[in-house]
């Protein structure tokens, strides 16, 4: 295979979960930018169809999926109209996340299970509403977007670091039912990355110090870090990798 079909996703279609913004988006453009049409999901409806806008102004097949990826009944419903005609979903990127920071001893069972169902059982939902018709094709890639909190913990995020941990063991338990199909299912785990999730955090004198002096590159990495590492898991150059676990957190997890 030529070096440059290696990387390329051309002929190839994307789903990529919470992806109206910050990483999600990012991630779209770059498998858009590599060749794949991209279908941008959200529950946002005015959010997400901008960013489809921005995407197509700027070239690259793009649409959207609005549905709540927490909702196995939603999930069925939208994949069976991205999927009708014969179309086909390629990749999936587990992406959709959220965070909400409290004490163990003060977080709210609602709260716990919010961001449980949302960063780890989501992607579950999806990728069993998308992974038959990738056994069907006998081909497919999933990306599960987990975190440095997959393997550390800090104060206030108890239920983000369980889903992420659950979430990169996930990733190891599709590879070992999945793969004999055929199918690649890597995890990428960013370190702190600014986005509008983070920005409170870069604002704050104290923890942005605390990042850039525990992370070796001496800063916060930027969505377009993440980038070339979610198309090298899409791509046929990584057709032999597969419950891996590839962190973008420049040195941090290396870190004391």
């Amino acid at each position: 295979m030529p070096h440059s079909q290696r990387f390329s996703l051309a002929g190839h279609r994307a789903l990529i979960t919470g992806s109206s913004q910050g990483i999600g988006l990012a991630l779209a453009r770059g498998l858009a930018e590599a060749g794949a049409a991209v279908i941008l999901n959200g529950r946002d409806e005015k959010k997400l169809a901008a960013a489809v806008a921005t995407l197509r102004a700027e070239g690259h097949a793009a649409e959207s999926a609005v549905f709540d990826v927490t909702n196995a009944t939603a999930i069925e419903s939208a994949v069976a109209g991205l999927l009708s005609g014969g179309r086909a979903i390629d990749i999936l990127v587990n992406n959709a996340g959220i965070q909400i920071r409290a004490p163990l001893l003060q977080m709210s069972p609602e709260n716990w299970q919010k961001v449980i169902d949302t960063n780890l059982s989501s992607a579950f939902l999806v990728a069993r509403t998308v992974v038959p018709g990738m056994i069907a094709r006998q081909a497919g890639k999933i990306v599960n977007i987990c975190s440095v909190a997959s393997d550390l913990a800090r104060p206030t995020i108890g239920p983000y670091t369980a889903a992420k941990g659950g979430l990169r063991t996930l990733t190891r338990s599709m590879c070992v039912e999945w793969a004999k199909e055929n199918l690649q299912i890597n995890a990428l785990s960013p370190g702190y990355i600014l986005t509008e999730m983070t920005r409170p955090l870069a604002d704050d004198p104290k923890f942005d110090t605390w990042v850039k002096g525990r992370t070796p590159a001496a800063r916060w990495g930027t969505v377009n870090d993440l980038v070339g590492a979610c198309v090298f898991l899409c791509s046929p150059a990584a057709n032999f990798v597969n419950g891996h676990n590839l962190f973008v957190d420049g040195g941090f997890t290396v870190s004391t």
